[in-house]
């Protein structure tokens, strides 16, 4: 394969993308901050919650690979000579060496530990001799592999609660993503899980990861959470969890737990505030800048 590397400005980096990939036979086309590790390095992204600090970097390298040297000469030749190319620099073409992309990508994912005999092991790893249960997962488009604060910290809290608990209730795991919270429930011994989300590929996720680790679970649109839960259990960002505070607390059944995740520290007030008139939070674990929220509703009577 063959790599073009340009340099462009604000203003001419979804043009010169979009020509890459739609036009000139790029293979792929990635886009990253030309200032990276300089003084000058700008954050596109602002924290969850936040707007974008702008609306792109000042200047952006655009990586563009090819199958061969020919098709990129031919597309540094078409895209420097556009009229509006003076916001363009060529940077360099090079060939790229063959590697083992598959092994390269697996290299970068390691067996998670959440406690010490409970563990989020990719497919390709054996697992730790001291992992009693274990979760298959591979990184794929649903969000939740276990490296994330707000993930590792759910995953704590259902296995500090033990088999013995766990195994009278009913578990609704709402925003599921890759399903990870409902098959660690399922796991430990939770009698029923439901997980539901938006996206219907975060769904067939659920039902593939619950098939791999061999547990039973009800997965699908948020419909599907119908009536009283025992916990409910939701990893999502702070503002979708204040506007769903009626409909989780609404879902939960008398004595049972609510666990959010998702949020900042900072959020934490905001977050209480919102569930006041409902239930009461309160902080139940911290890592990394994340919190981890929690409240029971009162028994019955």
């Amino acid at each position: 394969m063959f790599e073009l590397v340009l340099q462009v400005s604000q203003q001419h980096v979804e043009q010169a993308g979009d020509l890459l990939a739609d036009d000139l036979e790029a293979l792929s086309v990635s886009v990253e901050d030309a200032d990276a590790g300089s003084p000058d390095e700008q954050a596109l992204f602002g924290e969850p919650g936040l707007p974008a600090p702008g609306p792109g970097w000042e200047r952006s390298t655009v990586r563009a690979l090819f199958e061969d040297e020919d098709t990129a000469t031919r597309a540094a030749t078409f895209i420097l000579g556009q009229p509006w190319s003076s916001g363009l620099h060529l940077v360099s073409m090079q060939t790229v060496q063959d590697q083992d992309w598959v092994r390269l990508t697996q290299s970068q994912f390691d067996p998670v530990p959440i406690t010490g005999d409970f563990w989020i092991v990719p497919s390709w790893h054996q697992a730790p001799a001291s992992a009693r249960r274990v979760i298959r997962l591979d990184p794929g488009l649903a969000f939740g592999t276990g490296s994330h604060p707000t993930t590792r910290m759910c995953l704590r809290w259902i296995a500090r609660q033990g088999p013995a608990a766990m195994a009278r209730q009913r578990v609704l795991d709402y925003g599921c993503g890759s399903g990870i919270l409902g098959i660690a429930a399922a796991l430990h011994g939770a009698r029923e899980v439901v997980a539901v989300d938006i996206d219907p590929a975060a769904v067939c996720a659920t039902n593939d990861n619950a098939r791999a680790n061999d547990v039973t679970l009800q997965a699908g649109l948020p419909t599907l959470a119908e009536g009283l839960h025992d916990v409910v259990l939701a990893n999502i960002l702070a503002s979708p969890l204040k506007l769903l505070a009626p409909l989780l607390c609404g879902h939960l059944a008398p004595g049972g737990w609510l666990v959010l995740a998702g949020l900042l520290d900072r959020q934490v007030d905001e977050l209480a505030a919102a569930y006041a008139p409902l239930l009461e939070l309160q902080v139940l674990d911290s890592q990394d800048g994340w919190s981890l929220m929690g409240g029971q509703r009162r028994p019955a009577g």
